[in-house]
């Protein structure tokens, strides 16, 4: 009988992207707003979080493969940039003590000296431009 179902539910799936990324985001995202919406008894959370979860299931439940891999592929890149810059703040906050953090004048990118070091003729390692910069 288990074998039946699974070999049927096999072939409903083929073809389908199934679950990934985007669509676990949206799960987490539409739980977390119904939780919200039944605790502050706003509507609006409820709605929006059922309307994740629908979201959800037609992106699971798509057979466009390439539109739905396209869209997680972007998603993922968004992810990725948003959890590194936060990643990358809390070490500046821990490490503030030790090192000062300041952005190249020509092309922004993120440097660090040590405290307590003076002046120096600081070399951006992206752009090579040379500026003093004092710690």
């Amino acid at each position: 009988m288990m074998q039946k179902i699974r070999s049927t539910l096999a072939r409903w799936m083929a073809g389908r992207r199934g679950a990934d990324e985007l669509s676990l985001m949206l799960l987490i995202s539409g739980l977390v707003l119904s939780v919200l919406g039944s605790a502050l008894r706003f509507g609006i959370l409820n709605l929006m979080g059922l309307a994740a979860y629908v979201f959800s299931m037609y992106r699971m439940l798509s057979r466009n493969v390439e539109k739905r891999y396209a869209e997680n592929a972007k998603f993922v890149g968004l992810w990725h940039t948003v959890t590194s810059n936060v990643r990358q703040f809390f070490i500046r906050l821990k490490n503030a003590n030790k090192y000062k953090y300041f952005k190249c004048p020509e092309c922004h990118a993120r440097l660090r000296l040590p405290r307590k070091v003076g002046e120096v003729t600081v070399t951006c390692g992206k752009c090579r431009h040379a500026f003093k910069q004092k710690a």
